[in-house]
């Protein structure tokens, strides 16, 4: 196993930077995702690491090694490929034995190697089939194989589940986590879906634009985002432009523009939110299952009278939209009330609970 260093990496094609100064450290053993929509540099950055591209600009290193300008081959990483980039003509030992070949490994050594992952990914019965027989999670488990049977210090995986339907990529994530964790190797994950990165990651790198956001445990990247980027890309969020009028130790006090008038919301001041620099280009930002719901008038500093939009049923959940003078804000509910009080047009008051409530930079739409 190792650990990885991404020390002021930048890579660019021609005057396209697809990577700009990006410093990472990951740790020996750790499960980590690069998460971001299409063309944010995560997949470059793997790419880095395993030795495919090299930098333009700054060091990767493996614990104390300086990998920079080390060929693929000689980096001792296995990489799952998006497309599984299977050998159609030979067969699932095969395909294993594979990269065992062609490090000179052969005899009952390669044998007895192929045959423990084989039946660590649980495809012992089919060793002798051809791949283009199998379904595409057999081949995803193959792929799997082939990366894991060569040893590798730090395994790489490049958007693995993304050719899967639904079910099998439920059933896939717990099996890569419990090879992971079998294996207890480095593992850096590439996808674009947060149910995936929120699920399976020790930690996560948020990227956009070349940059990366923010990096911190699943829970931290949900909670408490860095900017109005990561919030509305981990799930859902509602956000209001605000200006900050007053913060202190314990509180910061906002206004937000809602219709025709300013209204006054009190923020309980998490350090890590919020800062002098951050005024001009703020946001609110909180959850839909933040939000609370009153049919009666309530008292405070942080209430809103609105009325219901619409109203969407989803079993467990209910999606409510609220309008407060053309503004609008989701709740998110658990069923556990009456459906029929909620319906459109219905007058109510929105609770906006100052402890979880963030106050954030605005950078959506900036190409820094």
């Amino acid at each position: 196993m190792a650990s990885i260093k991404i020390d002021n990496v930048q890579k660019a094609f021609g005057n396209v930077i697809a990577v700009d100064h990006l410093n990472l450290e990951i740790k020996d053993g750790e499960f980590f995702t690069f998460l971001g929509p299409s063309g944010c540099g995560k997949t470059t950055t793997l790419r880095m690491i395993a030795g495919f591209y090299y930098p333009t600009k700054g060091v990767v290193r493996f614990g104390d090694k300086d990998m920079t300008r080390v060929p693929p081959e000689k980096r001792n990483t296995g990489m799952v490929f998006q497309n599984y980039a299977l050998f159609p003509h030979m067969t699932v030992f095969e395909n294993v034995a594979f990269g065992l070949k062609v490090r000179k490994v052969s005899g009952n050594d390669l044998r007895t190697r192929v045959n423990d992952v084989l039946h660590k990914v649980k495809l012992e019965k089919y060793a002798e089939r051809q791949v283009s027989q199998l379904s595409g999670g057999q081949q995803q488990r193959v792929a799997l194989a082939r990366a894991l049977v060569i040893e590798p210090e730090i395994l790489l995986l490049d958007e693995p589940l993304s050719n899967l339907d639904a079910k099998l990529r439920d059933e896939m994530r717990s099996e890569i986590l419990r090879l992971q964790q079998e294996y207890k190797i480095t593992t850096i994950y590439v996808t674009h879906d947060q149910a995936e990165a929120l699920s399976m990651s020790d930690r996560i790198a948020v990227f956009n634009f070349g940059v990366c956001h923010q990096v911190g445990t699943p829970s931290e990247i949900y909670n408490e985002p860095a900017n109005d980027f990561v919030a509305g890309f981990i799930g859902e969020i509602n956000l209001l432009p605000v200006e900050v009028e007053d913060f202190n130790e314990e509180k910061v006090e906002v206004t937000a523009q809602i219709g025709p008038q300013k209204k006054k919301i009190v923020v309980h001041n998490h350090p890590f939110n919020f800062n002098q620099e951050n005024q001009g280009k703020s946001a609110l930002s909180i959850r839909p299952e933040a939000i609370k719901i009153h049919e009666n008038p309530v008292e405070g500093s942080n209430v809103l009278k609105g009325s219901i939009k619409d109203v969407d049923f989803f079993g467990s959940l209910i999606n409510v939209r609220i309008s407060i003078d053309g503004i609008f804000l989701q709740a998110n509910l658990l069923n556990n009330i009456k459906l029929e009080n909620l319906r459109e047009g219905k007058e109510i008051w929105v609770e906006l609970p100052e402890d979880q409530i963030r106050i954030i930079p605005v950078v959506s739409g900036e190409e820094t």
